[in-house]
């Protein structure tokens, strides 16, 4: 049987905190009175990122990468930016990446044109080659 240690702090409703401890220290980093400067340093850094996050998303209107539409507008964003840069490798690199990317976007979207067209045709109960068989048979 594995005896899991956990930090020594007591919550305010007299709950312990459920994090494991430190190596050889009875808290873990957040309730450490040595590392309290280093967890409050933390935590700021955790909200900067989090409102710089949300500034860049609302600046670049941003949707997200879980559509085709947001990774489209990121990829809008990339080739502008890398445009903007000086001739160079890491330009290139940069405009070649994008350029790739968008490639396989237009794929995938092509796929799911088709998928959907699939779909639609096999909801109105015949697909483009039954209506093609049942045409010849009619004659």
């Amino acid at each position: 049987m594995v005896i899991r240690r956990r930090c020594s702090f007591a919550k305010t409703d007299g709950e312990a905190c459920a994090m494991a401890p430190l190596h050889d220290r009875p808290y873990c980093f957040s309730h450490d009175p040595e590392r309290a400067a280093d967890a409050a340093e933390a935590r700021r850094l955790g909200g900067l990122r989090r409102r710089k996050e949300g500034t860049i998303a609302v600046a670049y209107d941003l949707p997200g990468l879980d559509s085709v539409t947001g990774i489209r507008r990121l990829l809008d964003v990339v080739v502008t930016d890398g445009i903007g840069l000086d001739n160079g490798i890491p330009r290139l690199r940069v405009l070649i990446s994008t350029a790739v990317a968008a490639t396989n976007l237009l794929k995938v979207g092509e796929f799911e044109d088709r998928v959907a067209a699939l779909e639609a045709a096999i909801a109105h109960g015949q697909s483009d080659e039954d209506a093609a068989f049942g045409a010849e048979e009619n004659r």
